[in-house]
């Protein structure tokens, strides 16, 4: 990468591995060409807030705290408290508008970003009805729900790729965040993911960031899978 020009940061590497060491030596792996790593439950008991201290610190990464957070409002906004101490860039929480409210005071006067979560990208209608979640379309549930949350205060919100389109034309959405997993590379396995889009979809949806995992930590070179995805997202 030339030295003139910044990394691309709307790719957000997810460092699901086993602890904060095997994190530490995909990101030299990868290099200077990806500056945006998730940090998420997987992690939280492998070092996981350590880690963004030394990403942020040391490495000058952004970080994205994936907690999903939910619970009563005073537990949340005293959790999101504690958390906006260690200067996160992005923090999720489930974007029902209690929640979202409750993590907005928790996050005052710092710079995090509260990201409320729609529908998780591995779920479909039967996992939703098995849920007892309400009937309809899941992408019209989804973009009800970033609505919801858009208008609790929220900075963004996290939704599949598919979904994205339709939640940036809400009226709701202007000068707002969207964050979508669910994002593989043509030919990669979806693993548990089931709605799913290229980086290349995604962005030209609409998304502001896209979320890759699986595919590069798992590659036997993932500075050149997270290279190819960034040349895709570039030319879509």
């Amino acid at each position: 990468m030339p030295e003139n020009r910044l990394p691309d940061d709307r790719l957000i590497v997810a460092l699901d591995l086993a602890n904060a060491l095997a994190a530490l030596d995909l990101v030299g792996k990868i290099g200077p060409a990806v500056s945006f790593y998730k940090i998420g439950l997987g992690m939280l008991t492998g070092g996981g807030l350590a880690l963004a201290s030394e990403l942020k610190a040391e490495h000058g990464k952004r970080i994205f705290l994936d907690m999903k957070l939910f619970d009563i409002g005073a537990t949340v906004e005293a959790a999101v408290r504690g958390l906006a101490g260690f200067d996160l860039d992005f923090l999720t929480v489930h974007g029902d508008p209690h929640v979202v409210r409750a993590a907005k005071e928790g996050a005052a006067g710092s710079a995090l970003k509260i990201l409320g979560v729609t529908v998780l990208t591995s779920l479909d209608r039967a996992d939703l009805d098995a849920s007892m979640i309400v009937a309809g379309d899941v992408a019209g549930i989804v973009a009800e729900r970033a609505a919801r949350a858009l208008e609790a205060g929220a900075d963004g919100v996290i939704a599949s790729p598919q979904e994205a389109a339709a939640i940036r034309a809400l009226p709701q959405a202007a000068g707002k965040l969207i964050v979508t997993p669910g994002v593989r590379p043509a030919g990669a396995a979806m693993g548990d993911q089931k709605r799913v889009a290229t980086p290349g979809g995604a962005i030209a949806a609409g998304a502001d960031h896209i979320v890759v995992g699986r595919p590069v930590w798992q590659a036997s070179n993932p500075a050149a899978v997270a290279g190819a995805i960034l040349a895709e997202m570039a030319g879509a």
